[in-house]
């Protein structure tokens, strides 16, 4: 069957009340109940005139106590808090959807009868109501006369309002549809799922990975229904005493359409399903998609194991979020292709082959890092051995200053001071007292700069006393060590002929007899 054609419009039958006694509230003094709403009796609506049942005034949050909620149901009924004034606003019907079922609020604008345009911050379900959280002027420190009840006003979810809302529609209609396969064709529940902000993918927490094959056949699965344009569409009901959203007691009902019930305080009093024609029945209070032909879901493929067992997370992208990934793949595909002069094509192969020379490059490097430390560690311990064969006694010590813009520049230090320790291994102890200050700053220097001090000595009280010398002197030095070895990193410019004098001087004036 061929793909359907868009649906610019809603159905007249995607929202069908099956209850003979159920009825949307008609009195604009009474607010329809989440479930009812206009948004989710057409979820393609932009704009709705309708009346203010009651306004209340929330003024800025004080400073958070430091005390958290630790349980979903509290974070979902909880009042949400704003940095600045907002209005609490209850109206008879909405177009803007309140967020629930894991789908994130609307955002749009209300239009009072004075023709001024608000901020539609928030929507938030309290009990069975949807409640609006409209910002506020700095200078209004209270609710103006045309937000009282039973005025007139006007909502319009906008242009970035309704790309907003189709996304989050074409995302978790895609859930259902995903979760629905997995579960019957692969037999695999849901145990959770996360629609993340634009543009990153949504995933679905499994209760084990998907092997590759399974990820082709869900998809090739779930695509088929969306080339048929399977239809999408809502039944409601009353919500009956004792009732918790779900069907009562019938064996032949699947997991997914019994589903996990409504939240413990929801006070609609509706029974929501929503129905993908011939494959799922799932309860949910999301806005839907009226047909899955818009859709085209892509479900990466598993970054666990295939082998491994346990809960897995799976990611997913359907509608303008995977248009938008596509188009962004393509554009960073061909400017890599670009600066590897090569065709889109090759460009993986090309890749590979850079990254490959790339650690070729950085071992040569680091095999030179090596041979230059070595050989600086030794030139160290010669000039030591002069000075002893020239008479000199006591302790030799020495400060040398280095400027060096690799990262490593603390494995360099470190590779000298072993080439140092070992090329005077073999001479007697009192030729081997000795105190060794290493220093090497950056090449540009800020007030975020980092230099790398290490001292390397024969005595380890020598060693420490030093480092507590240096740590008063340096204020932004940070460091520490253990036994003939200590090494710090001092935060912002270091001067040799300010900083690296003074750090020579504590060398020399701390110097053993």
């Amino acid at each position: 069957m061929a793909a359907a054609a868009l649906v610019l419009s809603t159905p007249p039958d995607y929202h069908r009340i099956v209850s003979p006694t159920l009825r949307v509230p008609s009195d604009p003094s009474v607010t329809i109940p989440v479930g009812l709403l206009s948004c989710q009796r057409d979820p393609l609506l932009r704009a709705l005139d309708t009346v203010i049942v009651s306004t209340s005034f929330l003024p800025p949050a004080a400073p958070p106590s430091g005390k958290k909620s630790h349980t979903k149901q509290a974070k979902a009924s909880a009042a949400p808090t704003f940095k600045f004034s907002v209005l609490q606003v209850v109206l008879h019907d909405t177009v803007l959807f309140p967020e629930g079922g894991g789908q994130p609020s609307d955002i749009g604008t209300l239009t009072s009868e004075d023709g001024v345009s608000w901020s539609v911050e928030l929507v938030k379900r309290h009990g069975g109501a949807a409640v609006h959280y409209v910002k506020l002027p700095e200078s209004i420190a209270n609710a103006p006369e045309v937000f009282a009840s039973g005025k007139r006003v006007s909502l319009a979810l906008g242009q970035a309002g309704f790309q907003r809302r189709l996304d989050h529609m074409s995302m978790h209609t895609a859930q259902h549809l995903l979760s629905s396969v997995i579960d019957t064709s692969i037999k695999v529940p849901t145990l959770a799922w996360s629609l993340s902000a634009w543009p990153s993918p949504a995933y679905i927490d499994l209760s084990r990975p998907l092997t590759a094959e399974e990820v082709t056949q869900v998809q090739d699965e779930v695509n088929r229904y969306v080339f048929e344009g399977r239809r999408v569409y809502v039944e409601v009901d009353e919500l009956r005493a004792g009732q918790k959203g779900v069907d009562a007691g019938d064996a032949e009902i699947s997991g997914r359409e019994l589903g996990r019930g409504l939240p413990e305080d929801y006070t609609g009093g509706v029974h929501r399903m929503v129905i993908i024609d011939g494959v799922d029945r799932t309860p949910c209070c999301g806005t839907h998609l009226p047909t899955l032909s818009t859709l085209q879901l892509f479900l990466f493929p598993s970054p666990t194991a295939s082998t491994s067992f346990g809960p897995s997370r799976h990611f997913f992208l359907a509608g303008p979020r995977l248009l938008n990934h596509l188009g962004t793949v393509q554009s960073l595909l061909t400017r890599t292709a670009g600066v590897l002069s090569c065709g889109l094509p090759e460009a993986p192969e090309r890749v590979a082959v850079v990254v490959e020379e790339s650690k070729r490059r950085e071992k040569r490097v680091d095999d030179l890092e090596r041979e230059v430390a070595g050989s600086l560690g030794r030139q160290l311990a010669e000039e030591m051995l002069q000075w002893r064969a020239a008479g000199g006694e006591g302790e030799w010590v020495k400060c040398v200053g280095r400027t060096d813009d690799s990262p490593t520049v603390q494995g360099f230090l470190q590779a000298i001071t072993l080439a140092f320790a070992s090329h005077i291994s073999n001479q007697p102890d009192a030729a081997r007292r000795y105190t060794l200050l290493l220093v090497s700053s950056p090449s540009s220097q800020t007030s975020s700069s980092t230099t790398i001090v290490m001292l390397f000595g024969s005595d380890d009280k020598r060693v420490k006393a030093v480092g507590d010398e240096l740590r008063k002197q340096f204020s932004t030095l940070r460091g520490g060590g253990k036994g003939n070895r200590w090494s710090g990193k001092s935060v912002g410019v270091w001067v040799a002929d300010r900083e690296g004098k003074a750090a020579s001087t504590i060398l020399s004036s701390t110097l053993q007899a």
